[in-house]
């Protein structure tokens, strides 16, 4: 690989640890989590900041992303015409139930695993989840409803790759080996949905289906979450009802 490939891939690598820890981070930081030399970090923020791709705050000498990421951000969101489309269904979702809905389509972490990240929400701001994920962040997929019917329903997943990626164990609930994942997915396959069952953390539960092409290919899943409590009464079944028929709508 060329050197100046490599460089490309670090200056990347600093722009998404930057993102994915959603904080300033100074030098020190940053070498830490990257594993590489100060110096060398130092040199990247230098080039990106040169190129107003980061900014240094000068009250405590750390770094954060600029104003130039956040309009490239707003310039590429006006482009993917699929939100547009799924915001009538998602809301439909959330009128009936008056639970968080979330849009997501798969991302692959070539260092982490696959990822769901969410580019559409629904939720009343009076009611507070203790994981509530914001537009553009990303969870493991094989925690999260959304995640699982992206694996489960994607032609671009190889369920051997799977085995290449960790498993971190978010709570009792959480499936934790590779064995067990594919047996999910293969029933989230045959189902044709998913339940996050208090997978990411206790006392939140998920359900989600997905969002197919012509192909039956999933490009996108769309779920509801809230509190067990409220999720697992007596209209279960109904929201899973729901939850389907909103994605099939979608497809269709």
């Amino acid at each position: 690989m060329s050197e100046s490939i490599v460089s490309v891939e670090r200056a990347l690598d600093v722009i998404l640890t930057l993102y994915n820890n959603g904080k300033e981070m100074g030098i020190s930081d940053l070498s830490r989590e990257l594993g590489l030399h100060k110096s060398t970090v130092h040199r990247i923020l230098a080039s990106l900041e040169k190129k107003k791709f980061v900014y240094q705050n000068l009250e405590n000498e750390r770094y954060w992303l600029s104003m130039k990421l956040y309009a490239i951000g707003l310039l590429v969101g006006e482009k993917i015409s699929l939100v547009d489309v799924l915001k009538p269904y998602a809301k439909e979702l959330f009128d009936e139930f008056n639970e968080v809905v979330n849009v997501s389509v798969l991302d692959e972490d070539t260092s982490n695993g696959y990822k769901s990240l969410i580019i559409l929400k629904e939720a009343d701001v009076n009611k507070v989840l203790s994981v509530n994920p914001h537009i553009g962040s990303y969870s493991d997929a094989y925690v999260s409803s959304v995640g699982k019917c992206l694996l489960a329903f994607s032609k671009d997943v190889e369920y051997k790759k799977l085995f290449e990626y960790p498993m971190k164990k978010y709570t009792k609930n959480t499936i934790t080996t590779h064995e067990e994942l594919i047996k999910e997915l293969q029933k989230v396959k045959e189902d044709g949905y998913a339940i996050d069952n208090e997978e990411q953390e206790i006392g939140l539960t998920c359900i989600g289906a997905p969002i197919l092409d012509k192909s039956g290919n999933a490009i996108a899943a769309i779920s509801i979450s809230g509190p067990s409590s409220r999720m697992k009464v007596g209209d279960f079944d109904k929201r899973i009802q729901k939850v389907r028929e909103i994605a099939n709508k979608i497809s269709s």
